[in-house]
């Protein structure tokens, strides 16, 4: 190398193009089809695509490629079919399966499938514009959100609850319930219409608009389809015959969507009781067996799915023959339970478990937790932790935290009380009409207070403000902070972040104390839980001195 021509230090090479540029086009429109479908088989041609693009060389025909990993039989008959297909459109003669006979060096770059040779006067095929498949969730969300823009006055977003509801009827699987056998749910090809630039998502709480060629596809299904008032068989689902001429009432429960929108009907919607997928499988089978035949004896209509919060909890779903056939809805009661066993709650007061669990029972929007305390009364000499510990923590949990605590001996007591509590829910609310309340719009503020309406949160929304892992806001992560702090109860923490909901809102409050000890004494007169006690100066120091010490505590 010459003195005079440049070094290139740090530079990465360019990665090869792929060889097999059709073969890599198939194989991820199969993929895109399938994830939009919410069908497994995606994973299997993903595993595809990646054989194919760490292979170097080009590839003849498609069982050329049965020697990658990841392509069997199948694959390759679809990629075959596609080829021949290809070489038909393009106006030349295909090869014979296999391959020509032909080893040439001419041979080879003729038979190179992936850069076929064009006549004169042929023009290359134009690029399909995708285009998603009616029923389909790519093409139930830019319909609803076409048609939300079209109406006067409307914002030019959606947030995610309300564009499911409402996308839900367009869509022929859930937007929140995996199809059986399934991980994702038919939401997850909203991230295709991202990458295609056909969807935009932004802010926190996400609010999802169309981009200019996301309005000009959905413009084009729109004329497809009529609107939904002319659909054959699809009706408003909150109205009845009876209901159309009265006037709405004017005092609804506060932050509720309008009736015509989110509203049940008193005897409309059956009480389900919904069972976390985990308390049927896995662990003590035998035990978690019982449960289900105990509810199955007391003839109590439940549903086991995953919740993100709590073991049990009450659901009021819409009866087929309110939804007109269309998917229906679920609102939530407001009554959560946790279960417990003796075991269970020892090892989750040794790993921290347990104050996170009542924190986010308390945080999760329901009004009315349960601790299930089952095993009460046996013995406990075989834990890590003496029986007289563990019954103090079921105490604090019910006079210091708040919970209703209900005591069973056995998984059947537990199956009676859960059967108890559906009736008792069934006719609480057999005569009341049901208001969709969405925490994402209103926030957490209710009220009850105007009979006969019950605000509450639609399913879809509590568990997914539930998620556990879930990306944290500033005032989710300070939260997680003080409950760190030894003394700090779940309402505790909560009463801090009702006057500061952020690190940086409580150190500048603590920059504007003049003097030491008003710092250390700032946060002492701050109530918390039912009986408005004060935090106390013990707390109000600790946690100064945890926000407000330079460098590493001692």
């Amino acid at each position: 190398m010459s003195a005079s021509e440049p070094v290139l230090m740090g530079r990465k090479r360019a990665l090869p193009a792929c060889p097999n540029p059709l073969f890599l086009k198939w194989l991820t429109e199969l993929r895109d089809e399938a994830r939009e479908k919410g069908l497994k088989i995606q994973y299997t041609y993903q595993k595809a695509i990646k054989s194919l693009n760490k292979y170097p060389l080009p590839l003849r025909d498609a069982r050329e490629a049965k020697i990658l990993q990841n392509f069997g039989d199948g694959i390759c008959k679809l990629l075959d079919s596609k080829l021949q297909q290809h070489y038909r459109e393009c106006g030349y003669e295909a090869p014979p399966p296999g391959g020509s006979e032909d080893k040439s060096p001419d041979a080879s770059r003729k038979n190179n499938i992936q850069e076929p040779k064009i006549g004169k006067g042929m023009a290359k095929k134009r690029k399909k514009e995708y285009a998603p498949q009616k029923g389909s969730a790519g093409y139930a969300v830019l319909l609803t959100l076409y048609r939300h823009s079209q109406i006067a006055g409307s914002k030019d977003f959606m947030y995610k609850m309300e564009l499911q509801e409402q996308a839900q009827h367009l869509c022929e699987k859930s937007f929140t319930v995996p199809e059986l056998g399934s991980k994702y749910a038919a939401w997850s090809a909203v991230a295709t219409l991202v990458k295609r630039n056909l969807l935009i998502k932004t802010h926190n709480p996400a609010r999802y608009s169309l981009t200019d060629e996301g309005v000009s596809l959905a413009r084009r299904l729109d004329s497809a389809e009529p609107l939904e008032e002319e659909e054959e068989g699809v009706v408003d689902l909150t109205v009845s015959d009876d209901d159309e001429q009265c006037e709405e009432p004017e005092n609804l429960p506060l932050g509720c969507d309008a009736p015509s929108e989110g509203r049940l009907l008193a005897g409309t919607f059956d009480i389900i009781l919904c069972v976390d997928v985990i308390e049927t499988t896995g662990g003590s089978t035998r035990c978690k067996q019982e449960l289900v035949r105990a509810l199955q004896k007391s003839r109590v209509n439940f549903d086991v799915r995953k919740l993100n919060v709590g073991d049990f909890l009450w659901v009021a779903r819409e009866k087929e023959s309110a939804s007109g056939g269309i998917r229906a809805r679920e609102l939530v009661l407001d009554y959560v339970v946790e279960r417990k066993r003796m075991d269970d709650l020892c090892g989750s007061i040794i790993d921290g478990r347990f104050r996170e669990q009542k924190f986010r029972l308390k945080r999760c929007g329901l009004r009315r937790p349960i601790y299930l305390v089952e095993g009460h009364g046996k013995s406990a000499s075989r834990l890590s932790i003496p029986e007289a510990t563990l019954q103090q923590a079921v105490v604090n949990t019910q006079v210091v935290d708040g919970f209703f605590v209900k005591r069973v001996q056995d998984v059947r007591e537990s199956a009676a009380y859960l059967a108890n509590m559906t009736k008792y829910l069934s006719k609480m609310y057999q005569n009341c009409t049901l208001v969709r309340h969405s925490r994402e719009l209103h926030g957490d503020r209710r009220d009850d207070d105007v009979a006969p309406f019950r605000s509450l949160l639609s399913f879809a929304e509590f568990n997914e403000g539930a998620v556990k892992n879930k990306s944290q806001t500033a005032r989710e992560a300070f939260a997680r902070q003080l409950m760190q702090v030894s003394g700090l109860s779940a309402d505790k923490a909560a009463a801090v972040l009702e006057r500061f909901s952020t690190p940086h809102s409580l150190l500048l409050a603590y920059d504007e104390c003049q003097c030491e000890a008003g710092k250390e004494k700032m946060l002492s007169t701050i109530r918390y839980g039912r009986l408005k006690r004060n935090l106390g100066p013990a707390l109000s120091l600790t946690l100064y001195q945890l926000y407000c010490t330079e460098g590493a505590l001692r």
